[in-house]
């Protein structure tokens, strides 16, 4: 029986300038660039003061930290190890990118849809992610779930309907008989947040990015889901997207407004 489970006193780091730690973030990286993620990033956040300048660039470092396996903003350093800055024209220390998340308001992550939903678009012009035939129906999906997460200081967590601490994550995703489902939308919101709250917004987006994919021009789509969501609101907004009456809520100029779906 081992008496001490404790891990040793060491530590190891991958220091060879020769070679990454995670050699797929290559192609990853080549893609996001293709499909536009540093530009559009860089055209469309306004994140305000000197922490907000390239904006492209950091939000680029974000993505491929989350690709390598970051889930904080000190696991971030993983990207300035190795061989890592020949994959990068410049790497941010984590305390710079954790300043720039912290300017952000909820009119930037409406930004963020916005730069996240154009990026969908290029992906399915160089990629068959969303395939159907003519007079199909593709399947729009709206769901929520609970992310659990665990201490009492967690921004936006409490007690929801499943009695477990977390953060509700509402997600819109679109599938044909051909293809995967794909997320269109999500959103991040208080735990004890109710699942109808906040839905007619991310279905207006969900089918604006839709449009965009082109995959609706031939085919027609249909929402789905739980009792929770049949309200006015939901409905009616998925009703006059059919008739081409609702545009893309991420469109908007900043849209620095305050959702209090947002935790924070």
């Amino acid at each position: 029986m081992q008496f001490k489970h404790a891990p040793a006193a060491v530590s190891a780091v991958f220091d060879d300038p020769n070679l990454v730690s995670a050699a797929g973030l290559v192609p990853m990286l080549r893609l996001a660039r293709s499909a536009g993620v540093d530009r559009l990033s860089q055209s469309r956040l306004s994140v305000p003061t000197d922490k907000g300048s390239n904006a492209g660039a950091k939000v680029m470092a974000l993505v491929a930290g989350m690709l390598a396996g970051a889930d904080s903003i000190d696991d971030m350093n993983l990207l300035r190890h190795g061989g890592m800055g020949r994959l990068f024209d410049r790497t941010y220390a984590p305390s710079t990118l954790g300043s720039f998340l912290r300017e952000f308001r909820f009119g930037h992550v409406r930004q963020l849809d916005a730069v996240a939903s154009r990026v969908l678009g290029n992906l399915t012009a160089d990629a068959s992610l969303l395939q159907s035939r003519a007079g199909e129906r593709v399947m729009v999906d709206l769901d929520d779930t609970i992310i659990e997460v665990h201490g009492y200081q967690k921004q936006g967590a409490s007690f929801g309907y499943s009695s477990v601490r977390g953060l509700n994550a509402l997600i819109a995703t679109a599938s044909t008989s051909s293809s995967a489902p794909v997320i269109l939308g999500q959103r991040l919101r208080q735990g004890k947040t109710g699942s109808p709250k906040g839905a007619a917004r991310i279905v207006g987006d969900a089918l604006a990015t839709l449009r965009r994919t082109g995959v609706s021009t031939g085919a027609r789509p249909l929402l789905r889901a739980d009792s929770a969501f049949y309200g006015h609101a939901t409905i009616g907004t998925a009703i006059k997207a059919r008739r081409g009456r609702v545009g893309d809520c991420s469109d908007g100029p900043g849209g620095e407004g305050r959702d209090r779906d947002h935790p924070g």
